[in-house]
């Protein structure tokens, strides 16, 4: 199968409305449509919104007895599915399934002739599905069920697409994750490395489909050193799931001011990273002042530079969190800027104790 690009990102939520506001408020996100019992939805109710190639469905519940509800009580909000755009999603689901998947829901078929959409999904890790998704248009409505509201599909923003998910799995189950994602979905390791913070260490491996749009960053904990923030996330999410779902920026300072003026708090940087950055990396086409203001991130590898922000979580759990980032010619994550979102997230966990539990 190949997989074209990322489809959309379904969220499953307590509230749908506020979860919806808060990305709209927070990230500029733009209200293209909901569903609910009116528009024929069956135990829950959706609140579609767009950003430049970014597509968020947010669904809440209505039944107990809807896949949102169970998800919600494990985990709390938290990404369900990943929707992954195909030429046919029936032959992708079948290919799958062939090849070790577990089915999730056949494919079925929706909406008029020219605007129909195949829907079908399988497993993935922990409890987020793979819902392989083919358009007859691909401009065309997002399901027949959710009734839009007039935003197009490539709509402007500061956020251009999804650049990577960070995913974290219990230890010892880092390899098979892997493997089942080059096995059933055809994806390639791109990078791995093990990541020692003090005490603590995290191993982790990037798999990338060959369109290069679906990129996961896998993470176990290193169970040989002290517990740390990657066993912190298993216990409070309750087993495997997103970390964080990283958004594309074409420019972060904009995007970061942007989303501060409407209330993002993003993690602070001490400032003797900015003091050493420079000697470090040489100019990153950023003034230093104005990434120490912001709190901005810089690393290079060898194609070019990346600069990265990450959120606070504001999750209740303290799980579920979002990064900015801006390539410029970087194809790697950070991984020199480790130390310094590990302190970070350590001093928010210090200053809120309320949110790890």
């Amino acid at each position: 199968m190949e997989i074209r690009a990322i489809d959309h990102i379904e969220l499953f939520v307590e509230d749908a409305e506020e979860s919806a506001e808060r990305l709209r408020d927070g990230f500029g996100f733009a209200l293209a449509g909901r569903g609910g019992a009116d528009t024929g939805l069956r135990g829950c109710e959706s609140v579609l919104l767009r950003q430049g190639e970014i597509t968020l469905l947010l669904t809440a519940a209505t039944s107990a007895g809807h896949r949102a509800a169970e998800y919600v009580r494990s985990h709390g909000d938290g990404v369900g599915v990943i929707g992954l755009l195909v030429d046919d999603a029936r032959a992708a689901f079948v290919q799958a399934v062939e090849r070790g998947a577990a089915p999730v829901a056949p494919p079925e078929r929706f909406g008029p002739p020219g605007d129909r959409v195949v829907f079908a999904s399988v497993a993935g890790f922990g409890d987020v599905e793979h819902r392989f998704v083919s358009r007859e248009r691909p401009e065309g409505p997002f399901a027949p069920l959710i009734v839009e509201s007039g935003c197009g599909r490539t709509g402007g923003g500061l956020l251009r697409t999804v650049d990577h998910f960070a995913v974290i799995v219990p230890a010892g189950t880092l390899d098979e994750t892997v493997r089942y994602y080059q096995e059933v979905f055809g994806l390639t390791q791109t990078f791995e490395e093990q990541i020692i913070v003090g005490s603590q260490a995290m191993d982790s491996k990037v798999v990338q489909s060959a369109s290069g749009r679906l990129t996961l960053t896998v993470i176990e904990p290193d169970t040989t050193r002290d517990p740390g923030q990657i066993d912190t996330f298993l216990e409070a999410h309750g087993g495997a799931g997103v970390q964080h779902v990283a958004f594309l920026t074409d420019d972060i300072t904009a995007a970061v001011r942007a989303s501060a003026e409407r209330g993002v708090r993003f993690l602070t940087t001490p400032p003797g990273y900015y003091d050493a950055l420079t000697p470090r990396l040489g100019h990153v086409g950023v003034e230093v002042g104005e990434l120490r203001e912001l709190n901005i991130l810089a690393d290079r590898d060898h194609s070019g530079v990346m600069l990265q922000i990450f959120t606070e979580s504001r999750h209740p759990r303290g799980t579920l969190f979002h990064e900015l980032i801006e390539r410029r010619g970087a194809r790697t994550f950070g991984s020199n800027n480790i130390q310094a979102l590990y302190e970070a997230v350590e001093r928010q966990r210090a200053s809120d104790p309320a949110s790890l539990d």
